[in-house]
Parts: structure tokens; sequence; C-alpha cells
């Protein structure tokens, strides 16, 4: 049986995907739950229209993304934490204040878009956060943690 995907489904495929399952596990499970749709005839001709016009959204979208890396390519941020006097930061460095800076600096990036080297920061120095604008344009932002 083959079905449309509407959405992400986990070792499955992507929202958009035209994959086959076996039919009990689109029949019970994939379609009542609105997971995906039956691929017909008519369906797979809506689906590969609507892919041509998400297409060239898709496409001025990343474009804009390219553009915003460009200018954060250089760019290089400072983050102020409480430290003890050894050089140890008293709590983390998390990807909020990551994204506060960024916003202080004019570049509004939501905070789950933005991932760290390590998964807490608790000392001062430099590091390298990678944040990805879209699906296919990544960037890394050097920061410094200073202490107040």
């Amino acid at each position: 049986m083959e079905v449309i995907l509407l959405q992400d489904v986990q070792k499955l495929g992507q929202k958009d995907d035209l994959v086959h399952v076996k039919n009990g596990y689109g029949r019970n499970y994939l379609i009542p739950r609105g997971y995906a749709v039956s691929a017909t005839p008519s369906e797979k001709k809506m689906h590969s229209e609507n892919q041509k016009q998400r297409a060239h959204k898709e496409e001025k979208i990343k474009v804009e993304a390219q553009e915003l890396a460009t200018k954060m390519a250089g760019l290089k941020i400072i983050v102020g934490a409480k430290t003890s006097t050894s050089g140890k930061i008293f709590g983390s460095v998390n990807t909020i204040q990551i994204a506060e800076s960024l916003k202080e600096k004019g570049f509004d990036i939501d905070r789950k878009n933005i991932s760290l080297p390590d998964d807490q920061i608790k000392e001062v120095g430099n590091y390298k956060a990678v944040i990805k604008l879209h699906r296919d344009v990544k960037v890394d932002v050097d920061f410094e943690i200073i202490a107040e």
C-alpha cells in the first residue's frame, strides 16, 4: 500500500514523502490517526502539484537564510556569567543566553535552532555554537564567556 505522509513519522519518513507500507499499518494506524492519506492517483497528482508550488517558496526562504548566514559569518558574541575565582561558572550557559545575545546584535533566532558544542558549558572561555537557519543552511558563531 502506498501512502503520502502528512507529518513526520519516526523510522518511516518525512512529511510529504510517498512511502510503501503494509496494508494493515496504513489502514489501521497511519490513516486513522491523520499521519497519512492513501496514495490514490488523484492524491498523487495533488501532491506533485503542491510539491512544485512549495519548492518555489522553499527556494525563496533558503535564499533569505543564506543571506542571513553571510551576515552572521564573522559574528562574535560575548556572554557574561557569574563565576568563582577559579573561572568556574555558577550554573551553566545555555541556548537562551546565546539567543538573547544574538537579539542584542539584531538577529532574532529561536533558541531551539541553536546547538552548543557540549551539553553544559561550565567554564570561562571561547566556544562555537551552530545555528540552524534552514534545513540546509547552518552557520557557526563564535562566543566568549566572560566573568561578570
